[in-house]
């Protein structure tokens, strides 16, 4: 019976194990990948984590990874099935074993959308990217595009328009969804060129972005567009699928879960992308992992 198991191995789950460990709890973390660190294994260089200014992802991923190790913390590579509640606590069924734990936290993540192209995969990380407040920097005084017509590809266009020469953003319908506010201030930026009814058919360049193919859809003409990167903005998809039978999610699917990370079910907490918070970044899903084992403490003193 282990006092705490930790599903999932990025910032949030990683940070998590560290305090668990800490607390001299006994804790095990499942992890899916055969590598610990999430989604910053894919990003080439992580400019906004404090301290340590052009950290490649890979690198800071290794070091939580090491840090958690360090403490002691027990890891498994397995899928998890699914998580069913107990007399005891929780039962987590795991593609090799199964194991009991007095509370579970799940800090599985969230999923950007894709497009879908050609080029997107090839140049993740190299150019194409999901997060403008994470890689905006590395663009300051280049030409880029924000795929997308949400709040979040408004605001990244907003975003991007402070530093960049200029900001192409792309829509595939002939208005945006997002909120009015943003339109007016998107559309009364002169940095900012907005393509409606149009797409990304492809992704062009060899180590770097260099250039995007436009689809314009009334006109049904193409173009080539020079940009120096590409930031994504179709959605993010919570990875909650495995939380959803033991706590409650909001319309989005993202675990409804404050800054201490309790769920509606006791014993049961968020930590990371997965849960309900205005933003996801490291430094975030940092904190979020340390929040829970307060109040996993708190918790299992009361037991």
């Amino acid at each position: 019976m282990y006092d705490v198991v930790i599903i999932g191995s990025g910032p949030a789950g990683l940070s998590a194990a560290i305090y668990g460990q800490r607390a001299c709890l006994e804790t095990l973390v499942v992890e899916k990948q055969p590598m610990s660190g999430g989604q910053i294994l894919n990003t080439y260089e992580v400019d906004n984590y404090p301290g340590l200014p052009g950290l490649g992802g890979f690198e800071l991923g290794m070091k939580l990874r090491e840090h958690a190790d360090s403490m002691g913390a027990k890891f498994l590579q397995a899928d998890v099935n699914r998580v069913e509640k107990t007399q005891e606590g929780f039962r987590i069924y795991t593609s090799k074993e199964e194991y009991d734990a007095k509370t579970v936290v799940f800090a599985t993540g969230a999923s950007y959308r894709a497009l879908g192209v050609s080029g997107e995969e090839k140049l993740r990380g190299m150019g194409v990217s999901y997060c403008a407040t994470c890689d905006g920097a590395f663009f300051r005084d280049k030409v880029t595009a924000v795929v997308g017509g949400g709040d979040v590809a408004l605001e990244d266009a907003l975003f991007l328009a402070r530093s960049c020469q200029k900001v192409y953003l792309i829509h595939r319908r002939d208005a945006f969804r997002g909120a009015k506010a943003l339109q007016e201030k998107v559309l009364a930026e002169p940095r900012i060129e907005v393509c409606f009814d149009s797409q990304v058919e492809e992704i062009v360049g060899e180590n770097q972005v260099e250039k995007i193919l436009v689809y314009h859809k009334k006109e049904e003409t193409r173009r080539e567009v020079q940009v120096d990167g590409v930031f994504i903005a179709v959605g993010i998809t919570p990875n909650s699928v495995l939380a959803k039978d033991v706590a409650a999610l909001d319309e989005n699917g993202y675990v409804i879960a404050g800054e201490d990370g309790r769920t509606s079910e006791a014993g049961v907490y968020a930590a990371g992308d997965v849960r309900t918070k205005q933003l996801r970044q490291v430094i975030t899903a940092a904190a979020d992992g340390a929040n829970v084992i307060t109040s996993i403490e708190n918790y299992l003193n009361c037991l």
